[in-house]
């Protein structure tokens, strides 16, 4: 959040590793520092404590927390953001001894969604996992809500609301869902309409920042209806885009695919925010094939492919054939490139930004699409006319012949439509 100064307001970052931790305190606090980046602060400084277990009232403790306070004080601190999730008792307390403003990476990264997204469903479901996040927590929000100014972690529902008593706030997550439940019924049929096209699916998955937007727009370049405006929003940074976009691409074989990509997954993702995002996070569910993007550069990219596994695992979609890419290898040799085996299984390496291996990304994609295609000959009647657009939508037709009676075509053609229009088929 830019101040009214015009400068990124000044943060502390507070990070606890705990014995036997699985994380990489190191990686996550440089993760959370991007996170901060994208809210618009500033990192000063950093804060590391080694705790066997975390305190109850003050999760650092209370010393520390008196420490923290003096740090802020030379330092001109305006924020004070934690690694891990805070109890509205923590937030008060600890709001209380460093006279700070106090946020936790779970509502970092809410704030950073509700900057966001564009969409409606977008907007509510970020909404929603604001409010699920802060109804628990109003005793320890009323304060920190009373200072004057916005900053980090004010974004969203607004302050008046989260002051109200809990049936409002009840009354306003009900009406919410019910709200997108009306969406999802949307979304449902444009699913139903992909269906009817047989097209393939194809699903980007991956960390945030990856490289998925950039994969997708040279993807669709391949398709001869492709225009620049359909190319979705490209930026460095920690969840650039969040609504899902869908487009067309072509496969080497001439097959019409359709591409779609998803909202960038974080390790420590908020609970609330998987859950409001399910209904978009499940369109993988429909996907024919997933493409695994990594970012290849990134130091701790073991533990991302890692984060993302264990999120498609939760959506349980790991039976579906999983593509991954090691992307930006214009940035480092990929020879240096480590990761564990057992999640990688077919995989490339590939530069999405300068278009390096692209074309043999799209071969192993055709591979890969479950559906077989077989050599056809159609001929569809002239009061058919209808059928005739869809398989020159679609496919990739080898020949048009006008008959007396009908239209002749060539093509390769899917399993399902194979069946569907087998009345046409000539040989």
């Amino acid at each position: 959040m830019i101040g009214e100064n015009g400068n990124g307001e000044k943060t502390l970052l507070v990070g606890v590793e705990l014995e036997n931790d699985t994380i990489d305190i190191a990686n996550s606090m440089d993760e959370l520092e991007e996170l901060v980046n994208a809210a618009g602060g500033i990192v000063i400084s950093r804060v590391i404590q080694k705790k066997n277990s975390i305190d109850a009232a003050y999760f650092i403790g209370k010393g520390k927390a008196e420490e923290i306070k003096n740090y802020c004080h030379e330092l001109g601190i305006d924020f004070v953001v934690f690694n891990d999730e805070l109890s509205g008792a923590q937030l008060r307390n600890l709001e209380s001894i460093i006279d700070r403003k106090i946020v936790d990476r779970t509502n970092l990264i809410l704030d950073i969604f509700a900057s966001r997204a564009t969409s409606k469903e977008g907007k509510l479901q970020v909404k929603l996992a604001q409010l699920k996040y802060r109804l628990p927590r109003l005793v320890g929000f009323s304060n920190y809500l009373s200072r004057e100014g916005g900053g980090i972690g004010t974004r969203g529902p607004g302050e008046q609301k989260l002051e109200t008593d809990r049936r409002h706030i009840l009354r306003e997550i009900d009406n919410i869902e019910k709200a997108l439940k009306e969406t999802e019924k949307v979304r449902n049929i444009k699913r139903k309409k992909r269906e009817n096209s047989n097209l393939p699916i194809v699903a980007l998955v991956g960390y945030t920042n990856s490289g998925k937007s950039t994969l997708l727009n040279k993807m669709i370049e391949t398709n001869d209806e492709y225009n620049k405006s359909k190319k979705v929003f490209v930026y460095d940074m920690l969840f650039a885009t969040l609504d899902t976009s869908l487009r067309r691409g072509k496969l080497p074989n001439g097959q019409k695919f359709l591409i779609t990509d998803t909202v960038g997954f974080v390790s420590k993702l908020p609970t609330h925010l998987v859950e409001a995002f399910k209904g978009t996070l499940e369109e993988v569910k429909f996907a024919d094939l997933l493409i695994h993007v990594v970012d290849s550069s990134n130091n701790a990219l073991d533990i991302q492919i890692q984060t993302t596994y264990n999120i498609l695992k939760e959506l349980e979609v790991l039976d579906k054939p999983i593509i991954t890419v090691f992307n930006k290898m214009d940035k480092i040799d990929i020879s240096n490139i480590l990761y564990d085996n057992k999640y990688v299984d077919k995989k490339i390496f590939i530069s999405a930004k300068n278009s390096t291996n692209l074309d043999k990304l799209l071969d192993m994609i055709q591979v890969n699409l479950p559906q077989e295609y077989k050599d056809i000959v159609l001929k569809i009647p002239y009061d058919k006319q209808d059928l005739v657009n869809y398989f020159l939508n679609n496919y990739e037709v080898e020949y048009v012949k006008y008959c007396f009676d009908g239209t002749e075509l060539k093509l390769s053609i899917n399993q399902i439509d194979h069946e569907k229009y087998s009345n046409y088929i000539l040989c």
